[in-house]
């Protein structure tokens, strides 16, 4: 494990995720009555619970909008979510605002282009190993895991390392 990511993940309280392409695996599904659905996985999922239980706040902040990202947001606990918002950076300026957090408590994860001036601005960001090139060479690291396979998990658990609390989180299911 990469000691300035750790050093970097020390600091964060508010944990940011991009959607399509991180917590997916980028592609869209659209249903015939133009309905969309997308999968997510599992493991992400749990990953961003146990964040969440060790003292992290989370959000979302995704350029789309979809009903179902909605739903997962509200299944996971994750406290914000911001949809249809292209400009990711003035999103997070009015939620550390609200939350009176500044960049360098933040971590952030993402693949494309849009989110490349957060990742660049935030203490911890981060590229899913699927991301694109360019976003991959600008960002603190990049997870081993691809979008929608595992990175938001991997991500999840170097910041509780970084914080010491991912063994509790994960000695409360011996």
């Amino acid at each position: 494990m990469n000691n300035q990511l750790l050093q970097r993940a020390k600091a964060i309280r508010l944990a940011v995720f991009d959607v399509d392409g991180v917590l997916t695996d980028g592609r869209l599904y659209f249903l015939p009555d133009g309905g969309e659905f997308k999968t997510f996985n599992t493991l992400d999922g749990h990953g961003i619970k146990m964040l969440i239980n060790s003292g992290v706040r989370t959000a979302i902040i995704s350029g789309r909008k979809s009903p179902v990202v909605e739903r997962r947001a509200h299944n996971l606990g994750i406290q914000h979510l911001y949809q249809g918002r292209e400009d990711k950076l003035v999103v997070l300026d009015e939620l550390l605002a609200e939350l009176g957090l500044n960049y360098e408590q933040v971590a952030y994860l993402g693949d494309d282009l849009p989110d490349l001036p957060v990742i660049r601005r935030v203490g911890l960001g981060m590229a899913v190993a699927s991301a694109d090139s360019f976003v991959r060479q600008h960002a603190h690291g990049v997870t081993q895991a691809r979008g929608g396979d595992g990175a938001a998990r991997e991500f999840c658990e170097l910041i509780m390392r970084a914080q010491d609390s991912l063994e509790a989180a994960q000695a409360a299911y011996l």
